[in-house]
Order: structure tokens, then C-alpha cells, then sequence
């Protein structure tokens, strides 16, 4: 008798089962299609569908009666490049050096981890993009099939499964830099005069029409997804395809994108659930999920529903497929979020969100939310509000946005949806309070997160491989984090160790230490002096921290040394810091 090998069996074995399936009128399993419907810069405020004061969109609402509604949904970063990488990566930005938008510099994929789409491709998908990229990352090989404005499924080679994914700019924050001559010209299908207001919202004609006008952007967006799905449906693939509809991110009235609030993260998803495919989901369509989900989930959910295996290495876990237990997912309840730099104004906000409970970590509190940032200001009701604020016309969860924050915040969001009542100091909380803030400084020293260092240290040093930069200095970065977290400690307790990290030898436990006393203000004003004379240290970072502590307590003027620091470097990214 012959002998056969492994492989030989597999090319005789396998041919000869489809060979009787096929005679007995069965096919082997097909895979389920993939259709993703991006719109820009909307949270879950604007539609009736999560938000009672949002506008009715029933295309979107008709995908829903076929599908789920997913009313825990989060972009990580409030923001579009930093929200579209982790989107693509499955992994958490500040771990990855994709964190910063606009980017600096392009960085590598991590070691062992592709975007998404091309384990699709490998396994037979045709992946289209059309056309929004907008990644941090160094993009691979075989990512897409198409990526451009003419990207479609029907390019794909007939039987073939598919993944696309559109991107669209209806609702893009650009709407909203009209000029005044619009309000005299154009009525919104909602009444100004009736519309709802954020709360840290001033009562005025602009911001009641901004508001309404805003939401005569997501009926484009719900005429949109209403369009796709009916060329889905005329090309006979509607009950092949899962059809996910979401915002890349939220936004985009004032305070909003740009912000880690919840008008920031919290995006709408609606998932269309198509027949030939529901064996592989236990959700029921038509029903609403309130279990937390994130846009690191969002790539190994296609994975699982595709069959394919998950690569290590990424930080996202599957939401829909067959191994995922719906009891597991209305139990989750976490979901973690980032801001760091946005254009050309700098900050480094950490959420955790668990349950009903929101806890935010300012990492440099003293950078009010309100600070210029030139594209933000473009908007007639940002320039408004802020000249309303100079003006002492807001009352105070209207002023707010432009004063400092506390080094952490805690929100109750089903009693304070908008978070504006900060219950950090409520003894009430205290134990809540310190339960999210040692899980979210776990997982900042897990990641852990490179923004510890700052962003040009980070591209000499980190962006060749920052994954792996993140790992061989793991405890180094994990005592940043250690000498950050002084500004949560009362002073008294505080100032030995922040004593200790001012008379450091390393910069960036100096760096630190100085942004510290900064949170502390005045009660810091033992450490004047030791600030005066780093105002001239070495490290330009160093000196502008310095300078930047005497500023704000009025100590010393800061312009001459900024100034200085300001001829003396010869790097962009160190300029607009000290900037």
C-alpha cells in the first residue's frame, strides 16, 4: 500500500469532502460581508436613536430594527488620526506612539501586528477604503485591495467576500465655520428657539442656531447610510453583509471633540445583523446592548465573525461572533480614553469609564480646556464663548471650560450626564474615587504610556519602535508616572518626594516635578527658589517648567526665559511645547 504524507492526504482528503457536498446540495459555509459607515465628528447627542434631544433619523433607525443598537459604544481619543489608529490597530495609542494629532512623525506598526484589514485580505477578503485614511502609522502592504474615492465592493472578483469601509464628511467640525451671513439666510429643520443646550452652553442666538444646524448635518449622514444600504440591497447582498454604522469620534459643538468628555468619546453604533449570518451572533435583532465597547474591539470583532484567529499583541477583544457570550458582553463595563496633543495645543487627559462612573486624570490641569487652538476658534460660537467668558457673562459651569481643572475628576453620568458637578472631594465617593484612580494608573503603567516623556524626546528616542522602547523602559516610565501622581496626594504628603524629584539628575524626573508644583500653585512656594535656579538648567523643557510654575503663581514673569529657551532650540516639536 502507498504511503501518504500529511499535505498529500490534506490535497486528496480535501477535494474529495467538497466533492460530495457538493453532490449531496451542500456548499461549503460562505463568509459574511463587511460594510463599515463612518461620519465624522459626531457623538450620540444628535440622534433620537440614543438622545432624546437629538433629530429622528429613520434610515439608521430602520438598520436598527434589523440589527442592534449599541448604546456603551467609545471612540479612545476624541479626536480623528489618534481615534482612526487605534481604530486600525486594535491597540491603545499611547503605547503604540500614535497618540499625538497632528502626527510628528509617521511610526511603525507594533512588532507582529498588521491594521486589521490585511488578515481579511490574507484570508481571501477584498478589502476597500473609500477614502479617509488618516493614520499615524507606517502603512504595510496589502492593506486594502483600493483605498481612493472610487474604492467599492463591486470591483471584486465575482463570489468574492468583501470588507469596505467609507468615510464621510457631512458632519465634519469644518460645517460649522460658517459666517455669520448664513444665520440671516438658511432656517434649520429644528427650531433655534426650541432646541436643546449643553449645559456649559451660553443661552444665545448662536449657539441655539449652531446647535440646530448641527443636526441638520446627521440628516445627511442618516440619507447616507440609507443610500448604502439600498445598493447593498439591489446587489443582492443585504443578508450577506454586517453593516456597522458609527462616528470616528465625537464632537462637534464647543467642548467636544478635541475633549476627553463624553461628548468626545461616546459614539453611536448601530450594527445591521443580516439573516444569512445570525447564527453567528447571540444578540437578537432589534435589541439595544448596553455593554462597553471601544474601537480596540472593533477590528477582532470582524476577525471572530470572519473565522479568523486573533494576533497577539493587540489590546481589543471581539464584541460580535460566535465565541462571544452575550451574558460576558452586557457585563462589560470598562472602557479607557486619551487626549494628548490636538493640532498645536498640548495636553495629556486619561478617562476610565466604569458603569455609571467616570473618572478623569488631568495630568497638567493648569492647561484649561479653553486655550487657544486656531482651527477650534474658527467657530463663531467658540469665539462667542470665550468673549462671553472675558466679558464675566457665564455663569459658573459655563466658565469652566476656560479655567483649570483638578488633577482628577470623578462624575456621576446618569445624575450628571454633561459633567459638570466634579464629586472628587464628596467623601461620599472616596472609595469609588480610589478604586478607578489605582485602575487607571494599572493601566497607564501597564501600557504602558509613552506620553510620560514628551513628544520630541519621544521621536528621537521612542518612534523607531515604540512598542519596544515602551517595554525596555517599562520601570522607568512607571516612576514618571510615580512622580506625576504626587499633584493626587495632599501637599504635606507630597512634598519630600517632589522635593526628591526636583533635585534629580534626570530631566524628565525634574520635568515632572515642576509640572507638579504647578498643580499645587502656591502651596508649592517652598520650592521658588529651586525653580528659579532650574530656570536656567540645561534642558530646555526643564527651564520652560520652571518658568512656567513662577508664571503661574506670579512669582517671576516667565517670557524671558521662555524667549531664551525659544532661541536657543533648534527643534519644532521642543519649540511648540515651550510655545
Amino acid at each position: 500500500m502507498k504511503k501518504y504524507s500529511h499535505p498529500q492526504l490534506y490535497m486528496i482528503f480535501i477535494p474529495a469532502l467538497l466533492a460530495i457536498m457538493m453532490l449531496q446540495g451542500c456548499k461549503p459555509e460562505a463568509k459574511p460581508n463587511f460594510v463599515w459607515i463612518i461620519s465624522e465628528d459626531n457623538s450620540t447627542h444628535y440622534m433620537e436613536l440614543f438622545d432624546p434631544h437629538g433629530i429622528a433619523t429613520p434610515h439608521i433607525q430602520s438598520m436598527a430594527e434589523a440589527g442592534v443598537v449599541f448604546t456603551r459604544a467609545f471612540s479612545n481619543a476624541p479626536v480623528c488620526s489618534v481615534a482612526r489608529s487605534t481604530l486600525i490597530s486594535s491597540c491603545y495609542a499611547p503605547r503604540t506612539g500614535a497618540q499625538f494629532h497632528r502626527k510628528s512623525a509617521m511610526v511603525p506598526m507594533p512588532d507582529g501586528v498588521e491594521m486589521f484589514p490585511a488578515y481579511l485580505r490574507t484570508a481571501g477578503y477584498y478589502t476597500t477604503n473609500n477614502s479617509k485614511e488618516d493614520y499615524n502609522f507606517v502603512k504595510g502592504e496589502g492593506v486594502w485591495d483600493e483605498s481612493s474615492n472610487k474604492a467599492h465592493w463591486r470591483n471584486r472578483k465575482s463570489g468574492q467576500p468583501f470588507f469596505h469601509k467609507e468615510s464621510h464628511g457631512v458632519s465634519h467640525e469644518s460645517r460649522l465655520h460658517f459666517s455669520a451671513d448664513l444665520m440671516e439666510t438658511y432656517t434649520p429643520v429644528t427650531d433655534p428657539a426650541s432646541v436643546f443646550l449643553f449645559p456649559e452652553h451660553p443661552d444665545t442666538e448662536i449657539f441655539r442656531f449652531t446647535s440646530a444646524y448641527y443636526r441638520d448635518k446627521i440628516l445627511g449622514v442618516d440619507s447616507i447610510v440609507g443610500n448604502v444600504v439600498q445598493k447593498l440591497k439591489k446587489d443582492g447582498l443585504l443578508e450577506s453583509t454586517f453593516i456597522f454604522y458609527f462616528g470616528d469620534h465625537g464632537g462637534v459643538l464647543p467642548g467636544s471633540k478635541g475633549y476627553a468628555y463624553e461628548t468626545g468619546l461616546h459614539i453611536p453604533l448601530v450594527v445591521r445583523i443580516p439573516e444569512n449570518f445570525r447564527h453567528l451572533v447571540q444578540l437578537r435583532p432589534g435589541s439595544e446592548n448596553q455593554g462597553f465597547v471601544s474601537f480596540v474591539d472593533f477590528g477582532p470583532s470582524l476577525l471572530e465573525l470572519a473565522g479568523l484567529d486573533l494576533p497577539a499583541g493587540i489590546d481589543g477583544i471581539p464584541f460580535l461572533g460566535g465565541e462571544v457570550s452575550l451574558q460576558e458582553l452586557c457585563q462589560r463595563d470598562v472602557v479607557f480614553g486619551y487626549a494628548d496633543r490636538f493640532d498645536e495645543k498640548y495636553d495629556m487627559v486619561r478617562t476610565l469609564r466604569k458603569g455609571r462612573l467616570k473618572y478623569i486624570r488631568n495630568y497638567q490641569p493648569f492647561n484649561f480646556d479653553g486655550l487657544q487652538n486656531n482651527y477650534r476658534y474658527k467657530c463663531l460660537a467658540y469665539k462667542e464663548w470665550r468673549e462671553m467668558f472675558l466679558k464675566g457673562q457665564l455663569n459658573k459651569v459655563q466658565s469652566g471650560f476656560f479655567e483649570a481643572r483638578e488633577p482628577e475628576a470623578l462624575y456621576d453620568l446618569e445624575a450628571d450626564p454633561y459633567e459638570a458637578r466634579n464629586l472628587a472631594g464628596d467623601p461620599a465617593y472616596g472609595e469609588h474615587l480610589t478604586e478607578m484612580r489605582e485602575l487607571l494608573s494599572d493601566w497607564v503603567k501597564g501600557m504602558p504610556d509613552l506620553s510620560l516623556l514628551p513628544e520630541n524626546v519621544l521621536r528621537e528616542k521612542a518612534f523607531g519602535n515604540p512598542v519596544k522602547y515602551g517595554q525596555e523602559h517599562k520601570s522607568y516610565l512607571t516612576r514618571l508616572v510615580d512622580v506625576a501622581d504626587l499633584s493626587l496626594l495632599p501637599y504635606k504628603e507630597a512634598r519630600e518626594e517632589i522635593a526628591s524629584a526636583l533635585n534629580s539628575e534626570d530631566p524628565m524626573e525634574v520635568y515632572w516635578g515642576l509640572i507638579v508644583c504647578s498643580c499645587f500653585g502656591r502651596q508649592a512656594g517652598e520650592f521658588f527658589s529651586t525653580a528659579i535656579n532650574l530656570s536656567s538648567h540645561d534642558n530646555l523643557l526643564v527651564r520652560t517648567r520652571a518658568a512656567e510654575f513662577l508664571g503661574l503663581t506670579g512669582m517671576r514673569h516667565p517670557s524671558p526665559v521662555l524667549v531664551q529657551a525659544l532661541e536657543e532650540s533648534n527643534d519644532a516639536l521642543e519649540a511648540l511645547l515651550i510655545l
